[in-house]
């Protein structure tokens, strides 16, 4: 059994502020391959309504699965700058859900949206947006094993931010 991680309700709306903060950026990048697709938007609005003060619950998930299928389907479409976005808005929705589990895969929770993000700004050409963390952030992130390897491009991002905001 894994050791648990405390975790309160304010810290997880701080990840999830902080997940929107990281993956909106991208959105134009979706959006012009997709104009008329509004999932990952969705997705990003009802994380970032969570992390104002709504209800956690089936709403992000909803909206989650929606911006899954979005990602999906622009990867098979080869739009791989677009499908990072959408999937950056996927994960923004995701880090409403992080477990208090010492586990280092719980980090993607946290700056998987950032990872994704940046990789999409990169496949585009772009220069990434990286917001800054929250204090509350950091300290949360501080609590979980360092980012775990694996996940390609994505993945590499993911650990360079672990290292830098873990040195504050």
């Amino acid at each position: 059994m894994s050791e648990r991680i405390a975790l309160d309700l304010s810290e997880l709306r701080a990840v999830t502020a902080y997940a929107v903060a990281c993956a909106e950026p991208a959105l134009p990048i979706f959006e012009q391959a997709r104009p008329d697709d509004r999932r990952p938007h969705d997705a990003i609005e009802a994380a970032r309504a969570f992390a104002q003060g709504a209800k956690r619950g089936k709403a992000i998930r909803d909206s989650a699965w929606a911006a899954q299928r979005a990602y999906q389907e622009t990867r098979d479409a080869g739009q791989t700058a677009a499908s990072e976005a959408a999937r950056a808005a996927v994960a923004a929705a995701g880090a409403a859900f992080l477990h208090p589990l010492a586990k280092a895969t719980q980090v993607w929770h946290i700056l998987g949206p950032a990872g994704h993000a940046a990789y999409a700004f990169e496949l585009a050409g772009m220069a990434a947006q990286h917001p800054g963390a929250d204090p509350v952030v950091v300290r949360v992130l501080s609590r979980y094993p360092e980012a775990p390897g694996g996940r390609g491009r994505a993945g590499e991002l993911v650990r360079e931010l672990d290292v830098l905001l873990r040195k504050g």
